[in-house]
């Protein structure tokens, strides 16, 4: 069996999120995610993610190809996180490209594009503005 473990916040859902999980279960035959607590997220991005670290859990869990979600609360901690949960291949999106070829020596290290015109900061800042407007 080969598994596959990728990381990410995943808040507000969106279509870039769901190919690149379709994409990193495609490389093997389990999938497992972790997704940066809530803590680790503002210290990443001086912001609190719009869903709770539960809730994130709870939506990535339910996608067809998901097997596995666990907690990732600290970036330092990856590979543990691999060695943890015997992986074979870590995908993380090319925006990420060589930030972890380190890991290269546990298991292989594959960066997939990102999903073109779609971002969740700019999605956020759209929906802001929206709403703003409306007011």
């Amino acid at each position: 069996m080969k598994r596959v473990i990728t990381f990410g916040t995943f808040d507000v859902l969106h279509i870039g999120h769901i190919r690149i999980l379709q994409r990193a279960r495609a490389l093997g035959d389990h999938l497992t995610v972790g997704i940066s607590t809530d803590a680790m997220n503002f210290s990443k991005k001086q912001k609190k993610p719009v869903y709770s670290q539960f809730d994130r859990m709870e939506i990535v869990k339910a996608i067809a190809g998901v097997d596995e979600v666990f907690l990732e609360h600290s970036l330092d901690l990856k590979g543990e996180y691999i060695k943890k949960y015997k992986s074979d291949i870590l995908v993380m999106g090319n925006d990420w490209e060589g930030r972890f070829d380190e890991f290269k020596a546990l298991c292989e290290v594959v960066y997939l594009p990102r999903t073109e015109g779609i971002s969740t900061t700019e999605l956020l800042a759209e929906i802001r503005a929206s709403a703003s407007g409306l007011a």
